[in-house]
């Protein structure tokens, strides 16, 4: 008889949309043969935050029956449910409550390994995770209008997670939040792409980004990767696999394989940091699109209704510009340890490199959008630098943390096959 594989799909949100996110995943999973499949089990994780976007509980848990009903299991994590098993933690001693908040502290990381921690707990084989802006389709600009096509990503993971610790999906739609520009005297394309070389990192990159600018801040799918089952392994880049938080597989057979997000303080790039863990790990590119809503003016793809044009996004409107300073600040905030990370003896060279940079250029970018707080990234810049030696400790900290309670619940799962070994020899005697 074939062994279920037991699947958890792990979501960190705080948008009220989610349940409609939900909905039509979980319609996605239904088609693919997924929900009819006896030999997987589908468990959805969610770790919600009701502090983001001021929602209440109700915006998550109140999923309809039927629904829930194509579910083995659906299991929300909120701030009780993470008290809970923190008193739970350090009542067996695995860590204390100082310990316990570099793992389940604030932001997005705290989220997700809120997430990879509960699906352990529950024994689930592997974990795929999905974000609450990301939707099942791939769009391409091959025609004069978008041509539109269903993602079966779930199913791809979890075929390609039996050969990896790691499974990695692409990306479409407005993956990154930088506008489209209109350059002139007060800031040209070479102020521009200095800018985004200042603040960029081995994925975000000039050639990338003018290459989507160019698309009106559109990423479309490539057509080969949507037609191929081709599957590459993820290249390391200055010791790191890069990989991003969503349409992202983990393999939680062997749970201590498994690494935590981190990312310091009031920052992003967790997905980044967990790159830089994976050197010894098998990373697998696998062909499953989302199509990414950075700017959520596409909700109605929920509903069926495809779009045939793409809209440009330009720096016209405060909501876009502001979208863009807040990404802009997330960066900066985590470059200084990505780079104390991944190029260590480079890294006074660039950071004052860096610093030269944005001193010249950013007076033009306040000028050109309007905004002078764009000025604030210099001086976060210059704090998460001071600060860096003490992020990487918090970072090495984290991982030590976490290898402490996987080892608890790996000594767990062992002790109770014993048990069962050992009852299964006194039945036979009996």
């Amino acid at each position: 008889m074939q062994q279920k594989i037991k699947v958890g799909i792990g979501f960190a949100t705080g948008r009220k949309t989610f349940r409609r996110v939900l909905r039509s995943y979980i319609y996605s999973w239904e088609e693919s043969g997924l929900v009819d499949n006896k030999n997987v089990l589908l468990n959805v994780f969610v770790a919600y935050d009701l502090t983001y976007n001021k929602t209440v509980k109700n915006d998550y848990v109140n999923i309809h029956p039927e629904l829930a009903e194509n579910l083995e299991s659906i299991n929300f994590i909120g701030s009780v449910e993470i008290k809970q098993e923190i008193d739970y933690l350090v009542k067996e001693n695995v860590l204390d409550y100082a310990e316990a908040k570099k793992i389940f502290g604030k932001g997005y990381a705290a989220q997700r390994n809120a997430v990879i921690y509960s699906a352990i707990k529950n024994g689930m084989d592997y974990l795929i995770f999905s974000d609450d802006d990301e939707y099942p389709v791939a769009v391409t600009n091959t025609r004069k209008t978008a041509v539109w096509g269903g993602q079966h990503g779930l199913l791809t993971h979890i075929k390609h997670l039996q050969h990896a610790d790691i499974t990695h999906g692409y990306h479409c739609g407005y993956i990154s939040p930088i506008p489209f520009i209109e350059y002139n005297d007060t800031m040209t394309e070479a102020d521009f792409r200095t800018f985004i070389e200042a603040i960029s990192n081995d994925i975000l990159n000039w050639d990338n980004v003018k290459k989507v600018m160019n698309n009106g801040g559109v990423t479309y799918a490539d057509t080969e990767v949507l037609v191929s089952e081709a599957v590459k392994e993820v290249e390391e880049i200055n010791h790191a696999k890069f990989i991003s938080g969503a349409n992202l597989g983990i393999n939680l057979t062997d749970k201590r394989r498994v690494f935590p997000f981190y990312n310091p303080p009031g920052a992003r790039g967790e997905d980044a940091f967990l790159s830089t863990c994976l050197s010894e790990r098998n990373v697998l590119k696998v062909p499953s699109y989302t199509f990414h809503d950075g700017f959520s003016t596409y909700n109605h793809l929920l509903e069926g209704v495809l779009p045939i044009k793409l809209k440009f996004i330009k720096a016209d409107q405060k909501q876009i510009v502001d979208r863009f300073y807040k990404a802009c600040i997330g960066w900066i905030r985590y470059k200084p340890l990505l780079l104390y990370i991944t190029r260590p003896d480079d890294y006074e060279k660039i950071i004052e490199e860096m610093r030269q940079k944005l001193q010249v250029v950013l007076p033009k970018i306040c000028l050109f959008f309007g905004q002078p707080n764009f000025m604030n990234i210099l001086t976060e810049l210059d704090k998460y630098d001071k600060n860096v030696q003490k992020h990487y400790s918090d970072f090495i900290e984290t991982k030590r943390i976490w290898a402490n309670i996987i080892e608890h619940f790996a000594k767990q799962k062992e002790s109770e096959k014993i048990d069962e070994t050992a009852k299964k020899k006194e039945d036979e005697v009996m």
